[in-house]
């Protein structure tokens, strides 16, 4: 499996080779952002007959052409967040060539660019104590691979002391740095603990029980194939990652004192491996999740009762009034209920985004009290 690093390196010489194919003249700079919140896109491409920008969470917008061939458009003023975005050229999506800030993912990579707040967001850089972000590598036999996982441990991390753990999960098609590349989620726990939050170790990995191969080549798309990855990444994460997470990192085995969250497949991921395993998490935080990746709720949970309500601390599910997923979270709360499972049910704004999961992870953390 490719790094991210040589993953994004191939991307950026992708779109060097653009912006080199491309006639050149004067420099232009792409994406500029102004201080009203919009954006100005630019793109040089004489010969394309048409060009659109694809913001995250918002329609296409056209662009015009000038007589030198470069193609502008601005966007509308913006809800301060990073953004995804990328190019549409006469049909075909790609990367703005001129924007080193890459939108990592195994299927579709684009650009990023921040809307910076009137003050600093969660996700903001800012000049406080920062922890640190490690990358691991490890062979696994689960998937049949070499792959990754990050580590996040907090400012001042000490080795001779017990943290707090927290696993967060990425979505489908994301890769094992989703959460901090483009959620930014060490920035966000920075900024939670220097606002007072007890420090924490987060254990980030790669969210598949297949193979990326297999990811890229469409098999866990496959008719019955989403249950088997989710169990095959309950194996590889309990069996695999977090044993070789806990040889290197001093951290709590007291479910108080743990947590698991995660997006989407990792929300699905997240109930899966939660709800099943009380005797190591009590915190547990879904965002958009997808229940039906692990399939018939009774059949993933068959030991669950109303007595299991003694050891969970916070059983949190959200999801956006606007994303695709959101009947489905809805089915599955419903499910809860007739199990008489306490949990606290939340629907925001927004779709199936990282708009929406950069803040559902600060209002989630918020509310874990290690």
């Amino acid at each position: 499996m490719l790094t991210n690093m040589f993953r994004v390196a191939i991307v950026a010489a992708c779109g060097a080779a653009l912006l080199l194919a491309q006639p050149q003249g004067q420099p232009i700079v792409s994406p500029i952002v102004h201080e009203n919140k919009t954006v100005t896109f630019n793109l040089r491409a004489p010969n394309a007959l048409k060009v659109e920008v694809g913001i995250e969470g918002a329609k296409p917008i056209p662009a015009t052409k000038d007589d030198k061939g470069i193609w502008s458009v601005t966007s509308e003023p913006l809800r301060p967040d990073i953004y995804g975005y990328s190019f549409r050229i006469d049909g075909v999506s790609t990367i703005d060539p001129l924007n080193g800030d890459m939108k990592t993912n195994a299927l579709n990579p684009s650009n990023m660019f921040l809307i910076p707040g009137d003050k600093p967001e969660p996700w903001e850089l800012t000049a406080i104590p920062h922890g640190t972000v490690h990358h691991h590598f490890f062979a696994s036999k689960v998937a049949g691979e070499n792959r990754d996982f990050y580590v996040y441990t907090p400012p001042a991390y000490d080795p001779a002391k017990r943290y707090p753990l927290l696993v967060l999960l990425h979505g489908y098609s994301d890769l094992a740095d989703g959460w901090t590349t483009v959620g930014k989620a060490n920035l966000i726990f920075d900024n939670l603990i220097a606002s007072g939050k007890k420090p924490f170790v987060a254990v980030m990995p790669l969210g598949y029980g297949f193979s990326v191969k297999d990811l890229k080549a469409g098999t866990v798309r496959a008719g019955g194939n989403f249950v088997r990855n989710t169990e095959g990444f309950e194996k590889s994460l309990l069996e695999e990652v977090l044993p070789m997470a806990e040889k290197q990192y001093k951290v709590s085995d007291k479910p108080a004192e743990r947590a698991i969250a995660g997006l989407s497949m990792g929300g699905a991921e997240t109930l899966y491996v939660g709800l099943r395993h009380l005797n190591q998490f009590a915190w547990i935080g879904a965002m958009s999740s997808a229940p039906m990746l692990f399939g018939k709720a009774e059949e993933a949970f068959p030991a669950l009762t109303e007595k299991d309500n003694a050891r969970i601390k916070l059983l949190w599910i959200a999801c956006g009034k606007s994303d695709g997923l959101l009947a489905a979270n809805q089915q599955f709360v419903a499910w809860l209920k007739t199990k008489d499972i306490a949990n606290k049910y939340v629907e925001t704004e927004g779709a199936h985004t990282w708009l929406v999961w950069r803040r559902n992870l600060t209002d989630f953390l918020s509310q874990v009290q290690f």
